[in-house]
């Protein structure tokens, strides 16, 4: 998934519960899936309104809404691996003692100023957000630039691109349209970023392909279509087992 502009403008109460409300569903924030209202969805025999079953949606497919940020790429958090660590603990209200334990933290003053360090950073964040808001009325384009998949396994300036800049390499890269062949594979990365980002969009999501039926998808696409292939993986946009037997849209 894109993280994109309905997650990114979402309000924080409504990325706390993961979903927002639309006037006909409810819309995953984490990854898209839109569940109707209206409806009564039977679940292990039991049946469940469309906000109940949204609310099953994020369990079972995220864990928690916690877990699915925590799983973001560090620069989208800001965090290191060890203060992930730490917050996944306090999360699980794990006590001093067990947090000492597991980490190997030696003081249980050390605990206490991570947690302090926390707070700090909840601060200086408010006031960070108010200034962006603030400044934002003064500047349009900060809200101009793509959004960063969630499985890209690298986030850096190949992502520094605009919306106006995107737009402009889908049209001299697909002079056929986005359904059509591409007219070469250049090697500037913010470029790739964005081809291969189009060319995924010819997967589905939820389908399982065999390597041949991935080649046939690509083959229209470009003469190399192996090195399409390898890209999508590298950037994050299709997984597949390790003796590539099956490969579908992450």
């Amino acid at each position: 998934m894109e993280i994109d502009e309905t997650f990114w403008n979402a309000s924080i109460q409504d990325l706390k519960r993961g979903f927002r409300h639309n006037r006909d569903n409810y819309e995953c924030l984490l990854c898209g899936h839109i569940i109707a209202k209206g409806i009564i969805y039977p679940h292990q025999g039991v049946l469940l309104e469309a906000k109940s079953y949204m609310r099953l949606h994020i369990k079972e497919a995220h864990t928690s809404v916690f877990d699915f940020l925590i799983g973001l790429d560090k620069k989208l958090t800001g965090l290191s691996d060890h203060q992930k660590t730490l917050l996944k603990l306090f999360y699980q209200e794990k006590t001093d003692a067990e947090i000492q334990e597991l980490t190997g933290i030696g003081a249980s003053s050390t605990i206490r100023n991570h947690r302090f360090n926390f707070k700090e950073k909840e601060r200086q964040s408010k006031v960070f957000l108010t200034m962006m808001e603030l400044l934002k009325q003064k500047d349009d384009q900060l809200d101009q630039f793509i959004g960063v998949s969630k499985t890209s396994k690298m986030v850096d300036d190949r992502y520094n691109v605009t919306l106006p800049e995107k737009q402009k390499i889908i049209e001299k890269y697909f002079p056929q349209g986005t359904g059509g062949k591409i007219k070469n594979f250049p090697p500037k990365e913010k470029i790739r970023l964005i081809i291969v980002s189009e060319i995924a969009q010819r997967f589905t999501r939820g389908t399982f392909y065999t390597e041949k039926e991935v080649n046939e998808i690509l083959k229209p696409v470009h003469d190399d279509y192996v090195l399409i292939r390898r890209y999508l993986i590298e950037y994050g946009f299709l997984e597949r087992k390790a003796d590539g037997s099956r490969y579908w849209l992450k």
